[in-house]
Parts: structure tokens; sequence; C-alpha cells
């Protein structure tokens, strides 16, 4: 019984090894579809064409996920610049001072509750093993885990931001005319609420929660949106 206790305790999945790609593709599918879903309702408020409304549909797809994956790529290599600097700094401080780290690593052990004899031991055990990947992760907070990759970044933020946008383009065509705005509308307001539940779902936090918060971001720039397309139109 033991055993199979301790078993199933090692089994267990810790949810932040997913934060990386997780944050990137619910981040990509919720722009996506909050976009083009407000573009496409803004363009019909103001009395676009249909043909007018899928052609800024499809370029607002492209552009959009080109424009994540730049801004994915280019603010996740800044932090892994800044990662990979504080790495170097602390390379030439361990090759300058070796004994000060020891201390250093001791004294952050010792606040996280070890006595610091104990503090002390820890510390030259696991610098003698690893001394820059000691420093890295319990000075700096640098991991595997949530190391910055700014490849795979740039690549889910495109790819969700693609797929999500394609949803109220999808919908934009197929749609009748006169149940064009509760199609695309609803039909992406519902894709936004089981989105947000399943990411709150795979992050572990309530499901409710993750889908009304999605839900009343998604809502507001719909209507928000089609209000400027309504007024412009009513203007020209």
């Amino acid at each position: 019984m033991h055993t199979a206790h301790t078993d199933t305790a090692h089994q267990q999945q810790h949810r932040i090894g997913r934060a990386g790609w997780l944050r990137a593709a619910v981040l990509g599918a919720n722009d996506g579809i909050i976009s083009i879903a407000s573009l496409v309702l803004g363009i019909a408020a103001a009395h676009g064409t249909h043909s007018s409304i899928l052609v800024a549909g499809v370029a607002g797809l492209v552009a959009g996920a080109l424009s994540m994956a730049a801004g994915e790529f280019v603010s996740v290599s800044s932090q892994a610049d800044v990662e990979q600097a504080d790495l170097a700094l602390e390379k030439k401080h361990l090759a300058a001072d070796r004994d000060y780290e020891v201390e250093e690593l001791a004294g952050i052990y010792v606040g996280r509750g070890l006595k610091p004899a104990l503090a002390t031991v820890v510390a030259k055990q696991l610098m003698a093993h690893d001394a820059l990947g000691a420093h890295a992760r319990d000075e700096l907070g640098i991991s595997a885990t949530v190391k910055a990759r700014p490849l795979q970044a740039a690549l889910t933020s495109a790819g969700s931001f693609a797929a999500g946008a394609a949803l109220p383009l999808l919908a934009a065509i197929i749609a009748p005319g006169m149940w064009f705005t509760f199609c695309v509308a609803g039909g992406s307001l519902l894709c936004l609420a089981v989105l947000g539940g399943l990411a709150a779902y795979v992050g572990g936090a309530p499901i409710m929660q993750g889908a009304i918060r999605i839900l009343f971001w998604g809502a507001l720039a719909m209507g928000v949106t089609a209000g400027v397309g309504a007024l412009f139109g009513a203007v020209l």
C-alpha cells in the first residue's frame, strides 16, 4: 500500500512546465478571435459589403499572425538576452570569489528556513555539482522549466492566432445576411468561453472564472468596435 501511494505521488504532474506555451497559445487564440470578430463586426456595422468584410478579415488574420509572431519573438528574445547576460555575470562572480558565492547561496537557503550550518553544507554540495546551475536557479530564478524560448513562443502565438481568427472568419463566410451579426458575435463568444474554460482547466484554475473573464473582455471589444463602425458608417 505504501509503495502504491508513493508511486502515485511520484507520477504527479505540476502545471508550471506548461506556462510558456500555454500563455502564448491562449494569448494568440484569444487575440485572433477577438481581433477578427471585432474587425468583421465593425466593418459590417459601417455597412461594408460582404466581400469587403471577408477581404478585411483575411488580411487581419495574416497581419495579426505575423505581428504576434514578431512581437513574441522580439519580446522573449529580449528576455533570453537578459538571462544570458545574468548568467555570464554570475559566471564571472564565481570565478572571481567562489567563497563569497557560497556564502551568498547559503544566505538564500537560510532565508528559506535552513539553519546556517546546514545551509552552508547544502550550498557547497550543490556548487560542487553545478555551481552556475545552482545560482541560476536559486539566486536568479532561471531554470529549464521557465527558460525563455523565443522561437517556440513565436510559432505558438502565430499558429494559435491564425486558428482563433479562422473561427469568426468562417462564421462570416457562412452566416446568412440577416443573421450575420448574431452568428459572428455569438459564435465568437462561445469559442472564447470554451477556450477560457479550457485554459483555466489546463492551468488548474476555476473553469467558470476563466470563461467569464475572457467573455467580458471579448464582448466589450466587439461592442465598442461595432459601435465605432456604426458611428463612422452613419457619418460617411
